[in-house]
């Protein structure tokens, strides 16, 4: 692999380069901007590298570049994203968003990070890697996505609509990536899934004096008590039956969760706290941040909350409530679990409605492919990588390892923990740039090898 390394090392101008061309075009699919000249843009770029390329049209939603190049027994799917976030509030970046430019050895713009920067250093190591070593040693199915910064509301679809264009991949490289502050790789296996319920109930025709309170229902109370039913004062979630779907960790995965960072007393100052739920302490916080499930009150409306007094008895009342799932829990099953139990409690005039949702999913640390993506990351940053086997946030993972019962492995990746994701001045260091190139390349030779 040392000339596929001094291919990456004399190449780095023009990597950053090619870097800074793809910051430099907006993408922002919360306000529709750019999204199809982008998409063909990175279609163009793979079909330059050698894939077969096409941009695929998605009804109702952004377009979906896939790209497939190699042969072989294997097949590596690998998923990215070419949308980013909004920029917004433009005066706190101290250069333009999407001027991409290269200053103190680092590159700041919009989506370098999340998700501009992973796939192009994915792009750049397979060039380096076809004139250097020469053709993949197996199949890649490359999907690129304009839809992960507003939740893949049409992954699954696509998927659905493209199973046999899809089917036949052994593992998935998965988007992201990032060193942790001791300069170590971090790599994440899973992704929790997440049931967003909106609960509202109707009482009078409309808003009353509150002197009919003896008389009338109140439907801030009755919204109350339901959600009371749902979770008890020790923090535990009882929703009839929620937790028989729960699958607790297994030996492998509480090891490596021993082996993840968390400064204690640096985080309760940071969040403001004293404690942590449950008086958790060490790898206890961890296994409950990362294995637990969540039934967490987003928000609460009704009423009158303005300035001064107003006696009324609301006639409306509504919250907001997420369930952060791991396996086997998934979205359809946590809203009939809370339908079902709010029933038999005799809250039947509650409504109860999804909003949003994802499934959750994990990955079996000991696969192969884990493994070997854990080995490449050693050996490429020179440290023990910190092996997450989920993450505590949601993604659609699911949607495509999931669908395929394949592991998903999120690593070698180029942010940092500043690296500002959805916020202003969002940055990678050239250096991890770089690094990521060579991770990419030494792990397809690793899979190679298996």
């Amino acid at each position: 692999m040392d000339r596929f390394e001094a291919n990456v090392q004399d190449n780095q101008e023009r990597f950053l380069a090619e870097l800074q061309e793809f910051c430099r075009k907006p993408s922002i699919i919360a306000q529709d901007i750019g999204i199809d000249e982008t998409a063909e843009w990175v279609s163009d770029r793979l079909r330059n590298v050698g894939f077969e390329s096409r941009v695929i049209s998605v009804d109702g939603g952004a377009p979906v570049v896939y790209g497939e190049m190699g042969s072989g027994d294997k097949t590596l799917m690998i998923y990215n994203h070419y949308d980013v976030q909004p920029p917004e509030p433009l005066d706190l970046w101290d250069s333009g968003p999407f001027d991409a430019e290269i200053r103190d050895g680092r590159v700041w713009a919009r989506g370098v990070s999340d998700n501009k920067g992973p796939w192009m250093a994915r792009v750049q190591a397979i060039e380096a890697y076809q004139q250097e070593i020469g053709d993949l040693p197996f199949r890649i199915k490359w999907i690129v996505e304009g839809e992960e910064e507003i939740g893949s509301p049409n992954l699954g679809r696509f998927v659905e609509e493209n199973r046999d264009l899809l089917d036949g991949a052994d593992a998935c490289l998965w988007e992201g990536g990032r060193r942790d502050g001791a300069g170590r790789p971090v790599i994440s296996l899973g992704m929790k899934g997440i049931a967003y319920l909106g609960l509202s109930v109707s009482g009078a025709s409309s808003d009353l004096h509150s002197m009919n309170a003896p008389i009338v229902g109140n439907p801030a109370w009755r919204l109350i008590w339901a959600l009371a039913s749902l979770k008890d004062e020790n923090e535990n979630i009882t929703v009839d039956g929620l937790m028989d779907h729960v699958v607790k960790p297994t030996a492998d995965e509480l090891e490596y969760i021993r082996g993840i960072p968390f400064d204690e007393e640096q985080n309760k100052q940071d969040f403001g706290i004293s404690s942590f739920l449950k008086g958790a302490t060490g790898p206890d916080i961890v296994k409950q941040l990362l294995f637990d499930p969540t039934c967490t009150i987003c928000g609460f409306l009704t009423g009158y909350t303005g300035p001064g007094l107003k006696t009324v008895l609301p006639n409306q009342a509504s919250a907001k409530v997420d369930f952060r799932l791991v396996p086997d829990l998934n979205p359809e099953l946590v809203l009939r679990l809370v339908r079902e139990h709010l029933d038999r409690r005799g809250f039947t005039d509650v409504n109860v409605e999804l909003l949003a949702q994802l499934w959750p999913y994990r990955s079996q640390v000991d696969h192969p492919w884990v493994q070997a993506s854990i080995s490449v990351a050693r050996d490429i940053f020179g440290a023990e990588p910190v092996v997450y086997p989920s993450s505590a946030g949601g993604g659609p993972m699911y949607q495509l390892c999931g669908t395929f019962g394949i592991p998903g492995i999120s690593g070698g990746g180029v942010g940092n923990p500043n690296s500002n994701l959805h916020a202003p001045n969002e940055n990678i260091f050239v250096e991890d740039y770089m690094r990521s190139i060579l991770y990419t390349g030494h792990l397809i030779q690793a899979i190679g090898n298996l």
